[in-house]
């Protein structure tokens, strides 16, 4: 049996980062839930942030971000981002993380988390409660560590997780690739050669 509830933002899991925004001294980190890939060619991502935020501000003057993927054991860190406004901090310098240059972009990478995705914000929407800013991706950033030998991400060395309904909830095991239902057993372990969802 079902229960109807009103309209809401039911949708999980939510992939959560640290959005850099803002250049030299002003530079500044915003946690977001509310984003994700949104385009294949060219590659491009969303985020989706308050126009109260201090970020907001940023990413309309600059028209860049970076998406810093955290770890899970930067659960914490990522969270405190997140309460603590860069109005009234340097939050680069209270959690003791690093400015890190980036190759497109003038917005700093932050060198603590593993993966770190430059965007050129190419689409600004007014959502309502949010405006949400579509970037190109122009360039990633993988730490060396998380690629295995041939330079393909390893999966379990991410520490992945992810935000649903209200709680940080780490990524478990494997189940499958996209497409995995109609390979045969030989084929399910291999990589995907498509794209999930065209």
């Amino acid at each position: 049996m079902k229960v109807e509830r009103g309209p809401s933002t039911a949708l999980y899991p939510l992939p959560i980062f640290l959005v850099t925004v803002g250049v030299a001294d002003e530079a500044n980190m915003i946690t977001i839930a509310w984003g994700g890939t949104v385009n294949q060619t060219p590659p491009m991502v969303a985020v989706a942030v308050r126009e109260s935020r201090h970020s907001h501000e940023l990413l309309c003057r600059r028209r860049e971000f970076v998406v810093n993927v955290p770890r899970a054991d930067q659960a914490g860190l990522v969270d405190l981002a997140g309460v603590e406004s860069g109005r009234d901090i340097d939050k680069f310098a209270k959690y003791g993380l690093t400015r890190a240059s980036a190759a497109k972009v003038a917005v700093p990478l932050i060198e603590e988390c593993p993966v770190n995705i430059e965007c050129a914000v190419r689409h600004q929407l007014d959502l309502g409660s949010h405006d949400l800013f579509i970037g190109e991706v122009l360039a990633v950033h993988w730490d060396e560590d998380l690629l295995d030998e041939d330079g393909t991400p390893d999966v379990a060395r991410l520490q992945a997780y992810a935000y649903v309904q209200g709680e940080y909830r780490a990524i478990g095991e494997r189940i499958g690739r996209p497409g995995y239902s109609v390979r045969s057993a030989d084929e399910r372990g291999a990589p995907d050669t498509g794209t999930l969802g065209t």
